[in-house]
């Protein structure tokens, strides 16, 4: 089920996710192509530092939101983003399963108020809810959004979050 798109401005939440290479330097970059191809970047969340969510791994992620004002289809906007993270150095095995590390991954978490459902596209993002290093900066970004299902705000829905995996701001020295 995906609404007519009618070109009209729109914000997208988009979770910015690295445990590989320069990841300040390959976010600055996504930055740069998201605004260049997908809209307007009008928000930016505080770097955050977490464990690897659903795989083994010693090197943890830098996970930053990104809201972007676009005009953008949705199913538009994720080509976008996939194309960003194959030139950011993404590799997709898909004969393998699970989760690996990668040097970008750009997830949709919400697309305005929408509720989108494909075989390319959910959102909102299905196991937002279930997972802080996504929660914790939007909640600095959005707290007061509403999750158009399950009716409550992201501080509602961090509250209830199941994830005990550790996600940590980071300093500006940690940064550079």
């Amino acid at each position: 089920m995906v609404a007519e798109h009618n070109g009209s401005m729109e914000k997208c939440c988009v979770l910015f996710g690295s445990n590989m290479g320069d990841k300040n330097g390959i976010f600055a970059q996504a930055c740069q192509l998201i605004n260049n191809r997908c809209g307007r970047i009008v928000a930016v969340s505080s770097p955050y530092e977490s464990e690897p969510w659903g795989f083994e791994t010693e090197e943890w992620f830098l996970n930053r939101v990104i809201v972007v004002e676009t005009t953008m289809a949705p199913e538009d906007m994720l080509r976008q983003l996939l194309e960003i993270e194959r030139e950011l150095g993404r590799v997709r095995h898909p004969e393998s399963e699970g989760y690996t590390s990668r040097t970008a991954d750009l997830d949709i978490l919400y697309f305005g108020s929408r509720v989108i459902c494909t075989d390319t596209l959910i959102v909102p993002h299905p196991r937002l809810h279930q997972r802080r290093f996504a929660l914790i900066p939007l909640c600095e970004l959005a707290p007061e959004w509403v999750h158009p299902i399950f009716g409550l705000t992201q501080a509602e829905l961090l509250e209830r979050c199941p994830d005990t995996l550790v996600v940590r701001k980071m300093t500006t020295n940690q940064i550079d």
